[in-house]
């Protein structure tokens, strides 16, 4: 017998793509399981949005609508979907067919090889090179928070198995990353390349700026490489300062004069002042961290539910 299946799908001013996403989810999802849902997580969209999920909700009995309080982000978006998901494998996917339903097979047939989470990755990029910066530089770091070898194939196109969810189950941070999330869980990932098709309606509200700071806040909430970098900066500012001590004392026995100059002396302060300036700014941050988890914020906060799926 199959497994049941839930797909998770994160909304945001998608009123126009929805309607055409369950029509092409459904026969994919009949070939696949007996038992299968639609969670559709409205997340504070201005639009329509919700009044198409309570649509199609009545439309569809396999369709549930959840609508949040208020925007809090993809990813706490995608957790609460994931939360509330009652099929024994989970898709992710995106609500402004980029990617295809038609793939989901191909990810399934991979996860049954033996893996927990099956990433889609897109056959070649196809966005503005400065979003493509950010979209490398959030991945790179990805591959340090992770800690997994092909954590540079993650996409928001993703299955996985339920199960995961234990591993994340208190979580509730007020930021969130679910791929993050789900190496507390496995390290067995995979990925495979499906297609990706070009946005049709409305434009990506995933800017350079809101890709960067995604890629700052991964950083420092669930990574210590700033830290590291801080300390291996000062370790390198020190033996900086004993050449520099060196060369002044070796002028000194040599020569019989101290290096002349306001410039030498204003350069070595510069150098050192800044050190300590970005040291305390990453500690900073790792501090504001703290404070804000010790705030207990919640991840995301509910207004209603329609529909009622498996």
């Amino acid at each position: 017998m199959k497994e049941s299946l839930s797909v998770v799908v994160p909304c945001y001013f998608s009123e126009a793509t929805l309607p055409a996403l369950i029509e092409r989810l459904e026969p994919v999802l009949r070939a696949q399981s007996d038992r299968f849902e639609a969670v559709l997580v409205n997340d504070g969209s201005r639009d329509r949005t919700w009044e198409a999920i309570r649509e199609l909700a009545e439309r569809h009995p396999w369709v549930r609508g959840i609508n949040l309080m208020r925007n809090y982000g993809q990813h706490n978006a995608l957790l609460c979907g994931i939360r509330a998901a009652s099929g024994e494998l989970i898709v992710t996917l995106d609500d402004d067919l980029q990617n295809p339903p038609e793939e989901i097979p191909a990810l399934l047939a991979k996860l049954r090889e033996g893996f927990d989470v099956v990433y889609g990755t897109q056959e070649r990029g196809r966005y503005h090179p400065l979003r493509g910066i950010a979209t490398w530089l959030t991945k790179l770091v990805l591959q340090g928070a992770m800690g997994v070898e092909n954590a540079r194939s993650v996409s928001a196109y993703r299955v996985f198995k339920a199960q995961l969810r234990e591993a994340f189950l208190n979580y509730s941070g007020s930021f969130v990353s679910i791929d993050v999330l789900l190496t507390w869980g496995t390290t067995r990932f995979a990925s495979v390349r499906v297609r990706h098709d070009s946005r049709k309606v409305g434009r990506s509200r995933y800017t350079f700026r809101k890709l960067f700071t995604h890629a700052l806040d991964l950083m420092t909430g669930f990574s210590v490489i700033p830290l590291q970098f801080a300390s291996l900066l000062g370790f390198l500012c020190t033996l900086f300062g004993m050449g520099v001590l060196g060369y002044v004392l070796s002028r000194y026995f040599l020569y019989g004069s101290a290096v002349k100059g306001f410039t030498f002396l204003a350069s070595i302060v510069a150098i050192f002042s800044g050190a300590q300036l970005l040291a305390l700014g990453i500690i900073g941050e790792y501090l504001s961290r703290m404070h804000f988890r010790m705030m207990d914020k919640p991840s995301y906060a509910t207004r209603e539910t329609v529909g009622k799926g498996l």
